[in-house]
């Protein structure tokens, strides 16, 4: 498995914002939806119209088997609203053109972020892109590893900081400024 990045670059991100918003409105609503939840691309992909109505999304991780609630921003409710205002409650949200009702799947979620990758001449980049770039914009702002660290469900804060790169940030720092 490639060991992938967070898009530490906010420009960048607007970027890809703009991108997928003039390609597509699903694929521009599931990279919000990643970098603004930090959700696992399993569980993005199986949400329903019904789970995005609330303040939260509640859900079962698929790979812990917790439930969890997200609070959905006030930026992301509002695209979100635009997006399923002529959808049913039943309806996946991130459907495929493949069959009546069913979801992309994580191949087809993979592809649409390599292309924005291409685009944007970014390495390293895939389907957890989108929850480390969360995490990464999270802890910049926040400055909070133990919150983060109980969002991503990590056991420590170490593992928390290595995995969203800012101990690489941390270490690329100190070697521009290494002198022997």
């Amino acid at each position: 498995m490639n060991f992938v990045q967070p898009i530490r670059d906010q420009e960048k991100i607007d970027e890809i914002k703009e991108y997928f918003k003039a390609e597509s409105a699903r694929n521009y609503l599931l990279f919000i939806m990643g970098i603004n939840t930090g959700l696992r691309i399993s569980d993005i992909l199986k949400l329903k119209v019904a789970d995005v109505k609330g303040q939260h999304i509640i859900i079962r991780e698929q790979k812990t088997n917790k439930q969890k609630w997200i609070r959905i921003t006030p930026s992301l409710k509002r695209e979100i609203k635009i997006y399923i205002e002529d959808m049913q409650d039943h309806e996946y949200i991130f459907k495929s053109r493949q069959g009546v009702n069913k979801p992309i799947g994580r191949s087809m979620a993979y592809k649409i972020l390599r292309r924005a990758a291409e685009k944007f001449k970014l390495r390293d980049i895939g389907t957890h892109t989108m929850r480390k770039t969360f995490g990464y914009h999270f802890y910049q702002q926040t400055k909070d590893v133990a919150m983060l660290q109980e969002l991503f469900n990590h056991s420590s804060p170490d593992i928390t900081l290595r995995y969203i790169g800012v101990n690489q940030d941390s270490m690329d720092k100190a070697m521009v400024k290494f002198k022997i």
